[in-house]
């Protein structure tokens, strides 16, 4: 029986990736000498900044392509991307000798080279280089909507790690790293696995040599002993499975030094704890087939349970399915077993779905599955586009185009929506620069600040060194911005100015006030925080926006005429009731000549509240409202200075007022305060004190008001509870 390895399995895939991304190419004859020919003359002198010769790495790049399945279009299109750099007008001159579909290519296939040249020597730039990876990755995107350029880029990127493996000079770090972090996990995700294990490996062996030699020996040691066994395993399994009426296909499943390297470091497994360096894949027909082929594989292998996986049952996030099984032979070796159908081994393996799964799930994704993110659904379209773009080119074509990537002067990689210009780059950057934005050059050259920005552009921003935007910017009809953000900053900083100057005209309104009532000496600060408060500005901004009455602020510099001075009194003794007297305060007090009385700050009484009276140590008789609870607790601690009074009118005849307060909470919001001032006012009610909090949303405010009857506040809170926004309004 003929063996099959898993490299000829992928390799009889790979044409059916490139197919698609080369569908643009229009077929030409000679297509690949007429274009190596136009090339040599200008490119065999050549040297990269690798020191390979150009053209060399030309032929390589090509010879890869070829590998892939690339057709005679694809790699003719590599040797015109080398040549491009050194023509005047390369879209015009190469459009005219070979068509605008390769002149398109290699244009922009030159812009992408330039660009991840110039982001890794960006890299000391960013504290984090994994930002700067990051960016890179998200750039390749960018582009990947001409999927020949990531084709061209992926074989270049391995030749360029070969040929520094042949000669064995010193590999720049940046190289390998975009390689191992960038590169190799696109070819990953496209499905294209030689190019990926072979990246790996090479940008592994530069960046951890001694790691990588030391693996190398290990899998070396025992390499003849290992490839029989994996092949006699094989052997044995699909003649054993066919023999159950089970048509099963068995491959060998190389393992590769990164990966095993991955899998040590992840589990903290040592090189003879990991079990999978044998492994074999199963291809069967359909579900039942997989479960029934791992039935048998466990009842004649012992199976290792813990490292038994069916993606099949729960498939991967990104709709992968398989089953995977570890099992020891009667020796006690492990080997991996993967268990899968042949739909299944095409989504692993080719990374592409079912045009009509992917139709039919819509943002779910494969197999119903949510992508984990923006990204990877963008990652599994681009797996769709590799190998159903003929399907995709239509109402599909423009995927990727809702991003844009261009670069700072020091190369660092910025994303934006598509249509975005140089102002929405400046707030990108930083929201200084982009108040100061006052002109900008697009690859050296100045343009007007609404011109829109495409990929791979160099921009420069002309700052002055103060000032804001302009209000010309937020008009859409302009086009001066076409970024959420942009706008969001531009509208906070003229908002902010408006405040400024409504606090501006606040303070001047305070000020003129203070003056006329010969008050200047107040400090600012002690006056908002008596008002209620946070700060003088909390208070100034609501004074310029007429939202808080200066009435209020004259009330509180002309308090009522405060009570005499309190001289020490003695208690009061039990006689026969006189006639009762009344006090200044309107409050009379029974059997006892001329006793100074206070309203307690606790409850504030006002008629006709039942009252009573509690005679203190030095302060007079201090009155209550019966239901106060401070008064409940100090007749029940001492009754005998429990006495008795009542509401009198004072000398004169004219009304007296009384301190009260009302609590209110309301939902926060703009005006709240103005409304329920509003309110008092037309209810001539004067406001003397106003204390307001604002948490989460909800605003807690006490207000004191003057009233000569307490009933009249019924009538008066219930227009209150009629504001907007306020939930309760209640005497305290």
């Amino acid at each position: 029986m003929k063996s099959h390895t898993a490299e000829q399995v992928e390799s009889r895939a790979l044409p059916e990736l490139v197919t698609a991304a080369e569908q643009a190419l229009p077929h030409q004859v000679n297509a690949l000498q007429r274009a190596r020919a136009f090339a040599e003359p200008l490119i065999a002198g050549e040297v990269l900044d690798t020191g390979e010769n150009t053209l060399a790495h030309a032929d390589a790049v090509a010879a890869i392509l070829k590998s892939m399945g690339g057709s005679e279009a694809m790699q003719a299109a590599s040797y015109l991307v080398y040549a491009s750099p050194h023509l005047n007008k390369p879209q015009e001159v190469i459009a005219k000798a070979f068509g605008e579909s390769y002149a398109a290519l290699a244009v922009e296939t030159t812009k992408l080279v330039r660009i991840q040249q110039q982001a890794r020597g960006a890299e000391h730039f960013l504290e984090d280089p994994r930002v700067q990876t990051e960016n890179v990755r998200k750039m390749l995107l960018g582009f990947s909507r001409d999927l020949r350029v990531i084709l061209l880029r992926l074989a270049s990127r391995l030749q360029t790690l070969r040929y520094y493996a042949a000669t064995k000079q010193p590999t720049p770090p940046a190289v390998a790293r975009e390689a191992l972090q960038v590169f190799a996990p696109l070819a990953n995700r496209l499905g294209i696995w030689q190019l990926k294990w072979e990246m790996e490996d090479l940008a592994f062996r530069f960046l951890e040599p001694d790691t990588y030699k030391q693996v190398a020996r290990w899998l070396d040691e025992k390499r003849v002993e290992r490839e029989d066994y994996v092949d006699h395993m094989r052997r044995r399994l699909e003649s054993e499975l066919r023999a159950q009426g089970i048509h099963a296909l068995v491959y060998g499943r190389p393992k590769h030094i990164y990966s095993i390297v991955k899998k040590m470091r992840g589990k903290s497994l040592g090189f003879d704890q990991v079990l999978d360096v044998r492994a074999l894949r199963v291809i069967v027909p359909d579900v039942k087939d997989c479960y029934a082929a791992l039935d048998w594989v466990h009842s004649r292998l012992t199976p290792v349970l813990e490292e038994f996986d069916d993606y099949i049952a729960k498939p991967k996030p990104n709709g992968y399915q398989s089953l995977h099984t570890i099992v020891r032979d009667p020796a006690g070796r492990p080997i991996e077993i993967q268990i899968r159908t042949q739909a299944m081994h095409e989504h692993a393996e080719h990374g592409v779905a079912a045009h009509w799964a992917y139709k039919e799930a819509g943002q779910k994704g494969y197999a119903g599955v949510s992508a984990s993110s923006e990204y990877d659904s963008k990652i599994a379209v681009l797996r769709q586009l590799l190998a159903w773009e003929r399907d995709l080119s239509g109402s599909e074509a423009g995927l990727f185009e809702d991003r844009i990537y261009v670069l700072t002067p020091q190369a660092s990689i910025v994303e934006l929506p598509k249509g975005s210009t140089p102002v929405d780059f400046a707030y990108t950057v930083h929201t200084s620069l982009g108040h100061r934005c006052r002109g900008a050059r697009i690859d050296g050259v100045m343009v007007p600040l609404n011109t829109p920005l495409a990929n791979g552009q160099t921009v420069e921003i002309v700052a002055a060194k103060e000032g804001g935007p302009s209000r010309d910017w937020l008009n859409p009809e302009l086009g001066f911005l076409a970024s959420n953000r942009g706008r969001t900053k531009v509208r906070a900083w003229f908002n902010e100015q408006q405040r400024h100057e409504t606090v501006a005209r606040g303070r001047e309104l305070v000020e003129r006030l203070l003056q006329r009532e010969g008050k200047t000496a107040l400090k600012l600060e002690d006056l908002a925080g008596r008002l209620g408060f946070k700060s003088a500005e909390d208070l100034f901004a609501v004074v310029g926006k007429d939202e808080f009455s200066l009435r209020t602020i004259e009330t509180l510099l002309h308090p009522p005429e405060p009570a005499p001075s309190e001289d020490e009194v003695l208690l009061a003794k039990k006689s026969k009731p006189t006639a009762a007297k009344s006090n200044k305060g309107g409050v009379l007090v029974v059997g006892v000549d001329s006793l100074m009385t206070q309203l307690a700050k606790c409850c504030k009484p006002a008629p006709p509240d039942a009252i009573s009276g509690f005679v203190t140590r030095g302060k007079g008789v201090s009155i209550h409202r019966r239901d106060c609870a401070n008064f409940r607790e100090l007749a029940g601690r001492d009754p005998e200075r429990v006495i008795e009074v009542e509401w009198g009118r004072p000398k004169g005849g004219e009304p007296l007022v009384y301190p009260v307060d009302i609590a209110i909470v309301a939902n926060d919001r703009q005006g709240l305060l103005r409304d329920i001032s509003e309110v008092f006012a037309k209810e001539k009610m004067n406001v003397i004190g106003v204390q307001t909090q604002s948490v989460k949303g909800t605003a807690w405010m006490t207000f004191t008001v003057e009233v000569a009857d307490s009933q009249r506040l019924g009538k008066v809170l219930s227009i209150v509870r009629d504001v907007g926004g306020v939930e309760s309004a209640r005497r305290r």
